[in-house]
């Protein structure tokens, strides 16, 4: 290439060596090979020293980076330098379902994000600074956040009128890559005014001269970048040789004065990190040494503390010694006051037997006044003289929000049932099928009949709608049985006890009530309903009466009637005879007892029990979620229920009084032999009621009456007639029954 012409210009000495500078059009070409040396301060820089010099750094802390700020330290060390970082946020977000674009991603985890890329920015220009710092010299920094790190960079000289800028890049002789493009974007779009160097691995690549504002001077006193007319001359290409080498040995003296002071910075680093270090030391000992001190009170301080404790320890000895001695002298008081407990825990045990029976006879007695002011105020043994409330169709639906489903409650054969406030209580109202219903005048005299029963395991029925047909029942809270034997509900084998002697006091009640018994003929789980303290009642007693019975055996009002899986608590009979008789709820309360030993379902559970009762493994198949069931209760209520589940119902057991208190009491007796003349002969059950005979025998009182009220005149021992009928009661054998059962609990 030819620099320079035949007639040039009387150009003054330059004070450096002249490097050749390539046009911007052959930059881009790649044409220029030749690589240029960083001195420490070139002929066109040096004319402007002492202005701010800019260099754009990008984000990461590369070798070319540090090489470009240390390059732009040397060369322009005089002036004052500012770092330019433009920072471009990721369009994607990190997240635990992987990188999201910013805009679907969660603005509070974009916000973090977004902090975090601004500190590990502000990270980055401050070691920049720093390697400024330790070349000493002053510098600043300048950030800007765009989508675009070139339109950035060009937004930056138009904002702050940069009026040199260093930015690094590559000959494009090599493979094109983003950030040379970026360099050639800032090349052509940036202000003609601003000055741009491109500078690659620490060495000057191509100058961009300034054509705005004061650039002329620049220009004009630039040899270098000066078009030079062609020439041939000998002379002033030696002349040029001259200069470039004497050039060349001021940026070697140049180099070797910046490789002097960074090994003097270097030096003076060392120095002040020995001398942090002593300091580091100095106080690290006076630490151990106040902590060594401090130590040493602790020492002294515990050693005094355990020789107070060793004191007290010897004190404490001395007065547990004492108290020993104490304790031996109590204990043989202790001896004598036990064999006087024993001997007046015996006095107060039948004192209490004595209390317990008369308070039974004032019980009895109290019983007696009852029934007979019940019988002057016209109430017998649960059968009230009061009248049912009449409601209007009205008050119902205020008090079902006209029906809602979200009052519904049930839905059986007989009607739906829904909750309700009425009479400032909250009742079930049970509406039933109008379609299998017989004659209102018949449904109204049956309703009275219902009404006017009271037992507290009867649920009680407190209304009726006459407009349709509606009846009104106290609220039971606790549901039915057969949820909480469905769910495996925290009933204990107590609890499950007690429920069973409770329905067998309700279905007593109504097998004995008068002037005709009743049969309720749908007894099953669904049909006990249990309260907050899991105490039962029977429900749906009677409902049968209201029904003719034509519709009773008519196939889909009992499919309709009866749900699934209750046909197995039907009498088997039933379906033979077609008639409801007490034996029949006998049968039902035989599975129930059964159901609730198990917790199985009634299909085939007869056979099951009687199976396991065979073998002699009976804990096999009870209910584990009733808690360790009592093995005697578990053996009588299984044979009990087996009795009530015979197919013939001449074999089933009838409920009765005595029955009834020894399901009562079974949870209070221990598993042992009952003495035989607690017995009573015709039953064969603990006697509760000891009466003696003609024949000198202790019965029952209800079996022998039993007995003699059927017509027979002999004895149930001896088979003889008796001379006379009247029973005398034995206080003392029913003194003994009481003390064993009360022994028993």
């Amino acid at each position: 290439m030819e620099l320079l012409n035949s007639s040039p210009p009387s150009l003054p000495k330059p004070t450096g060596n002249t490097h050749l500078c390539s046009g911007p059009s052959n930059f881009r070409r790649g044409s220029y090979h030749n690589e240029v040396p960083a001195f420490p301060q070139l002929p066109e820089i040096a004319e402007e020293a002492g202005c701010k010099v800019h260099v754009a750094v990008g984000k990461k802390k590369t070798d070319k980076a540090v090489s470009l700020i240390q390059w732009v330290c040397r060369n322009f060390g005089n002036s004052e330098i500012c770092i330019l970082h433009v920072h471009q946020p990721s369009p994607f977000i990190p997240t635990l379902l992987g990188r999201l674009p910013a805009c679907q991603a969660n603005p509070e985890v974009v916000s973090a994000f977004r902090n975090e890329e601004r500190e590990l920015m502000r990270k980055l220009v401050n070691g920049y600074l720093s390697i400024c710092c330790r070349l000493k010299v002053k510098a600043s920094i300048i950030t800007l956040e765009a989508d675009q790190i070139k339109k950035g960079l060009v937004d930056m000289v138009n904002e702050h009128k940069i009026r040199k800028l260093v930015i690094g890049a590559i000959p494009d002789c090599r493979k094109e890559k983003r950030s040379s493009r970026k360099a050639s974007y800032v090349e052509q779009n940036a202000p003609s005014f601003c000055e741009i160097i491109f500078v690659n691995k620490g060495k000057l690549v191509f100058t961009r001269q300034a054509t705005g504002f004061n650039s002329n001077s620049v220009v004009a006193q630039s040899p270098v970048c000066l078009p030079l007319p062609d020439s041939n001359s000998a002379f002033e290409e030696e002349s040029l040789s001259g200069q470039l080498r004497e050039t060349d040995l001021e940026s070697e003296s140049s180099r070797n004065e910046v490789i002097a002071d960074i090994f003097k910075c270097n030096r003076l680093e060392a120095e002040a990190a020995e001398t942090m270090k002593t300091k580091t030391w100095e106080c690290a000992h006076v630490r151990e040494i106040a902590l060594r001190k401090e130590a040493e009170l602790s020492h002294r301080t515990m050693i005094e503390e355990q020789d107070k404790d060793l004191k007290e320890k010897e004190e404490m000895t001395h007065k547990l010694n004492m108290t020993m001695r104490s304790i031996a002298i109590l204990d043989t008081h202790g001896l004598e006051t036990n064999c006087m407990y024993k001997d007046i825990a015996g006095e107060i045990r039948l004192i209490q037997t004595s209390i317990e029976t008369l308070q039974k006879e004032k019980q009895k007695v109290q019983k007696q006044k009852d029934e007979a002011r019940g019988r002057s105020c016209g109430k017998v043994w649960g059968v009230s003289s009061r009248e049912l409330v009449q409601f209007s169709i009205s008050d119902l639906q205020i008090a079902t929000c006209h029906f809602s489903e979200s009052f519904k409650i049930g839905v059986g054969g007989y009607g739906a049932v829904y909750k309700g406030e009425l009479l400032d209580r909250t009742v079930a109202i049970k509406k039933l099928n109008p379609h299998y219903m017989q004659s209102q005048s018949d449904f109204l005299q049956q309703v009275q009949i219902l009404g006017k029963l009271y037992h507290p395991h009867l649920v009680t029925l407190l209304g009726l709608c006459t407009e349709d047909w509606y009846l009104v029942y106290e609220y039971m809270p606790g549901g039915n049985l057969r949820d909480h034997l469905l769910h495996k509900s925290s009933i204990t084998w107590k609890n499950r006890l007690q429920i069973v002697a409770q329905i067998a006091k309700g279905l007593l009640f109504l097998h004995t009530s008068n002037p005709e018994k009743i049969v309720h003929g749908n007894l099953k789980p669904e049909n006990i309903l249990l309260d907050s303290y899991n105490s039962c009642k029977i429900c749906d007693f009677g409902i049968s009466k209201l029904f003719p019975n034509q519709t009773l055996h008519c196939p889909s009002f009992r499919r309709q009637s009866v749900s699934k899986g209750a046909f197995s608590y039907t009498d088997p009979e039933f379906h033979v005879s077609g008639s409801l008789t007490t034996k029949s709820d006998i049968y039902s309360f035989g599975l129930i007892i059964l159901q609730m030993l198990t917790g199985r379902s009634p299909e085939g559970l007869s056979r099951e029990v009687r199976k396991a009762v065979s073998c002699r493994n009976l804990e096999s198949i009870l209910d584990s979620s009733a808690g360790d069931w009592s093995a005697f209760v578990a053996r009588r209520l299984a044979g009990l229920g087996l009795s009530c589940c015979e197919l013939n119902s001449r074999d089933r057991p009838e409920l009765t009084p005595s029955l009834v208190r020894e399901l009562e009491q079974l949870h209070t007796l221990e598993e042992r032999v009952v003495p035989s003349f607690f017995l009573c002969p015709i039953s064969q059950e603990l006697m509760y009621d000891p009466q003696v005979a003609a024949d000198g025998f202790t019965y029952e009182g209800e079996a022998i009456r039993g007995w003699l009220g059927s017509g027979r005149g002999t004895s149930p021992m001896t088979n003889l007639t008796l001379s006379h009928l009247d029973l005398t009661p034995n206080p003392s054998l029913r003194l003994a029954i009481q003390c064993w059962i009360s022994n028993s609990h």
